[in-house]
């Protein structure tokens, strides 16, 4: 059934709303994080990128624990609640610290990994539901429904530019170039008592408006008890004991040998054991979803496609994800932050990014339309390469600019440059790939695949804290090792930006030999 109304539910827009103060709680905190760690906490600044690094991947690692319980105790609704009030009591927290570290370093510490654990946990029971809930308001087939999720696309965007605006002009403050290192409580406490807000405004406004067309309350806890739910039970994937231990048994292995292979002299929990279980976990869950004896060879050689694009996808989230870490300190050590009379807080530089996904969303969705209507599009594997093409043109202009800076400092007009190219590539590669995993994934795995996708994402940041940990420092010590990558050293800021050139070039070019042979052919049919 289709309709013919234009407008949308009033839902929509209280799930707008949520969404968009949750991301300006995780996107405003997330803009000072590491500039806090290094400036209050005493940490180094590859020991911040590893910690963020950790964070962001535990972050799209629990939302599968969080649709888990929502699926079979909670529902949506108790569980964005839930989600909501653990991440408000998590910056809480973390405004704790930024209050205490000038009196009590141990307790800030204490208070600060707290806080960044309720955020952790909060995000998973939030992130799965609520875009879940959004299909739920309207009839199916309603020709209404990409236009519902532009608007609330819209909605995480807008978001993260008032959350990267607002956090760094409170907490991120600098006073006749000094920084006033007890600022960062103000953006903390800015970013929870946004994320409450939206929280009580949910609570509130969803008896009313979050309903189905027919009127009924969406999102409550389930109750397993008419013929629909049995039947749409039945379609689930079931897995053996067998595949199920012989999986724990290749976690268990993977955590073990990638602990052995990457663990220093320099102990880091966080490098020596969350990484680790982050990259086990995506490799063990691809490995169960494929122990599946009902699989097709159709449905095989399409999962396949998801698991070859997820790897190259880790490559794009690891360099873009240096926003928050290694580039943010680039932006407020080797930058003159100088625009248009000016100047800008570190922390804000990358809030670029929000602005031009605002900006660009709308054009490029109308791109693959024109393309589509003149037999031009290509396939999304191949817009992924495009993707990463990008990102690596956004490294490889920046890393000219610095080429032969010496103890000059950049233009933060580069910078903009820069993520003009990273959000182009983030247009060309994100969607797509939420869209193409839907397309591919059997109906028995859509949620498992959804699972491996958002654990590649993760084990992307993960390695983004690795990578972000190689920034040279701003004066080179004699007798103090620099930072390597596979062997060489990175002397300075032009070699530590190659990394990423090489990297997300490297992965381009062979993620579109793929995209037009094998991955073609592969995904029988499916664009």
């Amino acid at each position: 059934m289709t309709q013919n109304t234009t407008s949308h539910p009033k839902g929509l827009y209280v799930l707008y709303s949520t969404e968009m103060w949750e991301r300006f709680n995780f996107y405003g905190m997330r803009a000072i994080l590491s500039l806090f760690l290094v400036n209050a906490l005493a940490f180094k600044q590859n020991e911040a990128s590893i910690l963020y690094g950790g964070f962001l991947g535990l972050s799209y690692l629990t939302p599968m624990l969080g649709g888990y319980v929502s699926d079979r105790y909670l529902g949506n609704r108790n569980c964005i609640i839930l989600g909501g009030f653990v991440m408000s009591i998590g910056q809480l927290f973390l405004f704790g610290s930024a209050s205490t570290f000038l009196n009590n370093l141990p307790l800030a510490n204490i208070l600060m990994w707290t806080g960044l654990l309720f955020l952790i946990l909060g995000n998973g029971f939030f992130k799965p539901n609520i875009s879940s809930m959004v299909g739920s308001l309207y009839p199916k087939g309603d020709n209404r429904l990409d236009s519902a999720f532009t608007i609330f696309y819209m909605g995480i965007n807008t978001g993260a530019f008032l959350g990267m605006l607002i956090c760094p002009l409170l907490g991120d403050v600098k006073i006749h170039g000094v920084r006033n290192v007890e600022a960062f409580k103000w953006g903390f406490l800015a970013a929870g008592s946004a994320m409450l807000f939206g929280t009580i405004l949910f609570h509130f406004l969803k008896n009313k408006y979050i309903v189905s067309p027919s009127g009924e309350a969406v999102g409550l806890k389930p109750s397993f008890n008419d013929q629909a739910q049995q039947n749409e039970e039945s379609e689930k994937a079931e897995f053996s004991t067998k595949s199920i231990l012989s999986t724990c048994a290749l976690f268990l292995v993977l955590v073990l040998g990638i602990h052995a292979y990457i663990v220093t002299e320099e102990a880091n929990p966080i490098k020596d054991w969350i990484y680790p279980i982050i990259y086990s976990a995506g490799i063990s869950l691809a490995f169960l979803i494929m122990t599946d004896k009902t699989l097709t060879k159709v449905e095989r050689d399409r999962i396949w496609v998801m698991y070859i694009i997820a790897f190259f996808v880790m490559f794009f989230w690891s360099a873009f994800e240096q926003a928050g870490s290694s580039l943010t300190f680039i932006a407020d050590q080797q930058t003159d932050l100088h625009f248009l009379g000016i100047e800008l807080p570190p922390s804000s530089v990358q809030n670029a990014n929000s602005i031009f996904i605002i900006l660009l969303a709308l054009p490029f969705s109308f791109l693959w339309v024109r393309l589509q209507k003149k037999g031009l599009e290509p396939n999304s594997p191949t817009k992924q390469s495009i993707g990463l093409l990008l990102m690596a043109i956004g490294y490889l202009i920046i890393a000219n600019q610095v080429k032969d800076l010496g103890s000059n400092k950049l233009g933060v007009g580069w910078f903009f440059v820069m993520y003009l190219f990273h959000t182009m590539g983030e247009l060309c590669l994100s969607p797509i790939g939420l869209s193409l995993v839907s397309k591919l994934a059997p109906k028995r795995f859509s949620s498992l695949l959804m699972g491996v996708w958002f654990i590649a994402n993760a084990a992307g940041y993960a390695l983004a804290g690795t990578l972000g940990a190689l920034l040279p420092p701003t004066k080179i010590i004699k007798g103090v090792a620099l930072p390597s990558f596979l062997g060489f050293e990175i002397h300075n800021l032009y070699e530590f930006f190659m990394v990423f050139v090489i990297l997300s070039g490297i992965a381009a070019i062979l993620m579109y030999i793929l995209a037009t042979g094998p991955l073609k052919r592969m995904m029988h049919g499916i664009k």
